[in-house]
């Protein structure tokens, strides 16, 4: 009756680990859709053109008053249509529309939509009357005379905006004003735009310049949700913090707006590329997030008025990123050209001050042996040995515990109608022996971080995007695309998360189990019979993670059976009392 009761209580804790792991995991580590299907970056299907006027009160409006919205058009008939001037660099390519001066075509030819071969490369930005709208504009506002817009057609100076040739754009109105956009841009993601206004009129006017990013509705990939673990949306530095607006936030706003008084920069993020403007170093600009109608989002920034007097001209700088979020790139751009907390566009989370270093170690073993799933394994061995004291002091207490189990079965039997009088007795034989029972859980609670900090790497970092490894593991950062249910792919279904078990977790399963055969048995019967279904049990919970963690955790296992091999062989009598 007992062992029936046992085994019972056993199978409803395992049911409770295995159905609360799947919520915690649901809620806190989201698992990556599948690698192979293609991607869209920008704003969702069928989404209306956002040039539409700016909301009331939105500081950041310069030229952006449009006329009645477009019919939509396919991206090739749009990019064809002429009055463009070319981008090239050697992160990405594109044109910039001189109607409108708008950065409106942007693709990103150093990372590829899916893993397939012949995958085109990512597009970012897409112009205005297409489906997939989204786009960066510079502009002005001005009392009392015209200002550019975006039906303006500018005349280009310079047949190509790289590198090493900058283009400048200019328009001039009908009562003296000269407008002015000198465009350049960087190796990477940076463009630069220098905004001058000439007044050769009669009379000072007043002007402000501005920027900002149209999206024509919501991300349509998966992995551009917004999550617990992994914002996507609305981001900046606003109002001297890091802010992680949703679009949700900004629909349910007052005039669908959210003001604020400052910025350093602003923009969309996705989990892997953002779109932001960025006032001037020491540019007091206003901003704010505003939703457009059909569904559009827009992102802008106003710096403040000021006057020019006949006969002057005034000019500000702004810079527009537009690109995939690799660490090193936002950092050198946050302490180089000293644009705030860029990095800060990779939403780190709490973590921030152990995730960075877990990134740097791993990039840097990358960087020396050219696959990062063998950097993996060597980042694991580096955590291993610098966990080495503390492996140690588990396997101590473990090696006691087994050679006291037969004093402790002996206490089990002498007192088994007398659970008090046993835990008692138990707990005095551990003071005797000077053993502590929950020495052997501090390197699992250890590895809690660990393997955070690094599902966190996986997940956000764009450098571990589509890496492989070996054989079939063509993407670390996603779930191993082989399963056991479907045949390896034989049979025309995808099996659900919780039965996708494929070959990494397998081999889990196994080395986990491996490695708890070669622990103490524990003395009460519900813990034996846990630990041993355990081992399958995370076979299933870790079955949908990244394979780059699967990878982890399998070396972590082997690494652990070979420490406790190594110390049983040095030490004989530690196998006094034999594992069953």
């Amino acid at each position: 009756m007992d062992d029936k009761r046992n085994w019972i209580t056993a199978i409803l804790l395992s049911a409770a680990i295995l159905l609360g792991w799947n919520f915690v995991a649901t809620k806190f580590f989201p698992t990556p859709p599948k690698p192979d299907v293609t991607r869209t970056v920008a704003g969702a299907s069928g989404a209306a053109n956002p040039a539409t006027p700016a909301q009331p009160g939105t500081p950041a409006a310069p030229g952006a008053t449009a006329p009645a919205t477009p019919a939509i058009v396919p991206l090739e008939t749009a990019l064809a249509a002429g009055n463009r001037v070319p981008i090239e660099t050697p992160a990405l390519s594109g044109s910039i529309n001189l109607v409108g001066a708008r950065i409106d075509d942007i693709t990103l030819t150093k990372y590829r939509q899916t893993i397939k071969k012949n995958s085109p490369p990512v597009r970012l930005f897409a112009p205005g009357n297409t489906k997939a709208a989204y786009f960066a504009s510079i502009g002005w506002s001005a009392q009392g005379i015209e200002v550019p817009g975006p039906s303006t057609l500018w005349t280009a100076t310079g047949a190509s905006l790289t590198p090493t040739t900058p283009v400048t754009l200019s328009w001039a109105n009908a009562t003296g004003q000269t407008f002015r956009i000198e465009y350049s841009i960087d190796a990477h993601y940076l463009i630069t735009a220098k905004q001058t206004v000439a007044n050769t009129g009669t009379a000072a006017v007043l002007a402000r310049t501005g920027a900002f990013i149209d999206r024509g509705g919501r991300p349509t990939n998966p992995e551009d949700h917004d999550t617990t673990t992994i914002h996507s949306g609305p981001t900046g530095l606003l109002d001297g913090k890091s802010n992680f607006t949703n679009y949700d936030e900004v629909e349910k706003a007052p005039n669908s707006t959210i003001d604020f008084a400052s910025t350093g920069w602003l923009g969309f993020t996705d989990k892997y590329w953002l779109a932001a403007v960025i006032p001037g170093s020491g540019q007091k600009a206003s901003a704010a997030f505003s939703g457009l109608p059909g569904n559009g989002f827009r992102a802008a920034f106003a710096g403040e008025f000021a006057q020019v007097a006949p006969g002057k001209q005034i000019t500000t700088t702004s810079r527009i990123f537009a690109g995939a979020k690799e660490v090193s790139i936002l950092s050198d751009y946050q302490d180089n050209l000293g644009i705030p907390r860029l990095s800060n566009a990779i939403d780190w989370g709490w973590f921030e001050f152990f995730e960075k270093p877990i990134f740097k170690l791993l990039d840097w073993l990358f960087r020396q042996v050219g696959n990062f799933g063998v950097a993996i394994m060597l980042l694991t061995v580096i955590i291993r040995a610098l966990m080495f004291p503390v492996a140690q002091r588990q396997f101590h207490s473990m090696a006691q515990m087994r050679l006291v189990q037969p004093k402790m079965k002996a206490l089990q039997e002498r007192y088994k109608d007398d659970k008090p009088r046993q835990q008692q007795e138990l707990m005095k034989l551990y003071k005797d022996e000077k053993i502590n029972p929950l020495a052997g859980c501090l390197p699992i609670v250890l590895q809690i971080p660990i393997f955070y900090a690094l599902y966190k790497v996986l997940m956000l970092t764009i450098e571990m995007r589509h890496q492989p490894f070996a054989l079939w593991i063509r993407d670390l950062s996603a779930p191993d695309p082989l399963h056991f249910l479907n045949l390896f792919g034989l049979l025309p279904f995808t099996p659900p998360s919780l039965l996708a078990i494929g070959p990494l977790a397998l081999v889990l399963g196994i080395t986990m189990f491996l490695q708890f055969r070669l622990n103490p048995q524990a003395t009460d019967p519900v813990q034996q019979q846990v630990f041993k279904i355990m081992p399958w049990m995370f076979m299933f919970i870790m079955a949908p993670f990244a394979a780059g963690l699967l990878l982890y955790w399998i070396t972590n296992n082997c690494l652990s059976i070979a420490q406790q091999q190594f110390m049983y062989r040095k030490f004989p009598q530690l196998r006094a009392a034999p594992v069953k």
